[in-house]
């Protein structure tokens, strides 16, 4: 049991330093463990679950998380792992059902909030902005620890800065770092809201602050382009490489960093380098994020009939999540653009819009752009590419 736990302290730090060097070692903690104990070892395959996912492995999370649940059906915490794990497979379908049965079970009032938390992100995923809210405010409320409490707080800053909530988001955030300064969550969230609110000097500040606590590839990203948006392409490039530094780092740990590199390569490097990549990471993990990165590739590459296909996957609720994404929207939109679709491309650019108006310092531009371009819709029937 030992070498279970200590597998999975690995883990967890793995995940809050994110630096999966903690990774492999985590490995041979939870295989030692799995040697001296081959079964009914709920501690070890939990471990390996959480391993798995870290390391966006999810067929193995799966196959892990199913044998722990088996064994141990009344515990709680069996189930947000596994929910994952379907998540990233894209069986949304799989994840609801064990979400209903996680809510189903009586649980501790000390674990409630990550139970919330958890239904809070598949509510998320399904659309329902409202309900995520509530589950995350309460749980925020309800949780035992100042860290527990922080940590909640910038979820529920992440789902306003997704609505495009600027006021409340920045509110979140501010009370996150209060309760926790270490919570480079909500650093990061922060420098994206001050972004939005056109504070650059202070976001880059954030940005920086939130990167030396955590330095995160996907927020390296983000830096990187809010530096293109302000024409500092020095900065940009360096940034970029930086990304790649770090993604390539995590990748020789196990972790399957071709969602990223795919987006990388799509916006900041080669397109067709990342149609390959994401192609095969599709065949493995066929969720809304990776079909909307690989439709994004298709259209950079020159592709757009069949980037079409991807995209629509990624923002048709009854072949997804549900999850309203003003990326995901605009991506779409500016793939019918160039289709000239234009009735239904002004339709998703509209809503990426709506639904968060500030939502990439490079891209929300662009998509304001490509709409004056196209002017007002003229009245009458609608055009029949939005029928």
């Amino acid at each position: 049991r030992a070498w279970a736990v200590l597998g999975a302290a690995y883990v967890a730090r793995a995940n809050r330093t994110a630096d999966a060097a903690d990774l492999p070692r985590a490995e041979r903690a939870l295989g030692t463990s799995l040697k001296a104990r081959a079964t009914k070892n709920t501690e070890a395959l939990a471990g390996m679950t959480a391993l798995a996912n870290a390391r966006r492995d999810f067929a193995a999370a799966k196959r892990y998380g199913e044998q722990a649940l088996k064994l141990t059906p009344k515990r709680w915490s069996a189930y947000p792992p596994l929910i994952d794990a379907y998540n990233g497979l894209g069986d949304y379908t799989a994840a609801r059902k064990t979400l209903d049965r996680l809510m189903a079970l009586r649980t501790a009032p000390a674990d409630r909030p990550a139970v919330m938390a958890r239904a809070s992100a598949v509510y998320r995923d399904r659309g329902w902005r409202e309900d995520a809210m509530a589950q995350l405010t309460d749980a925020a409320a309800a949780a035992g620890t100042p860290a527990e409490q922080a940590a909640y707080r910038a979820g529920v800053g992440q789902l306003a800065w997704e609505r495009g909530d600027l006021t409340d988001a920045l509110e979140q955030f501010a009370e996150a770092l209060r309760l926790d300064p270490a919570e480079a969550t909500a650093g990061a969230g922060k420098a994206r809201a001050l972004a939005a609110r056109g504070r650059t000097a202070d976001a880059l500040t954030a940005y920086r602050e939130a990167l030396a606590k955590r330095p995160d590839a996907e927020v390296t990203l983000e830096l990187a382009e809010l530096y293109e948006s302000l024409h500092r392409t020095r900065d940009a490039e360096a940034h970029y490489a930086l990304v790649r530094k770090r993604a390539e780092k995590s990748a020789s740990d196990g972790v399957d960093e071709e969602l990223l590199l795919g987006r990388l390569e799509a916006d900041h490097g080669d397109p067709r380098e990342a149609v390959t990549r994401l192609r095969a990471e599709y065949k493995q993990h066929p969720g809304i994020e990776v079909a909307d990165a690989l439709g994004w590739a298709l259209h950079r590459a020159g592709e757009d009939k069949e980037a079409l296909k991807f995209a629509t996957a990624a923002t048709d609720k009854t072949k997804g999540g549900g999850v309203r994404s003003a990326l995901h929207d605009f991506h779409r939109g500016m793939i019918e653009y160039e289709l000239e679709r234009y009735g239904s491309a002004r339709l998703q650019l509209e809503d990426a819009l709506m639904v968060n108006p500030a939502f990439s310092p490079l891209w929300a531009p662009e998509a304001r752009a490509a709409l004056q371009d196209m002017g007002e819709m003229s009245e009458g029937p609608l055009p029949a590419d939005v029928l």
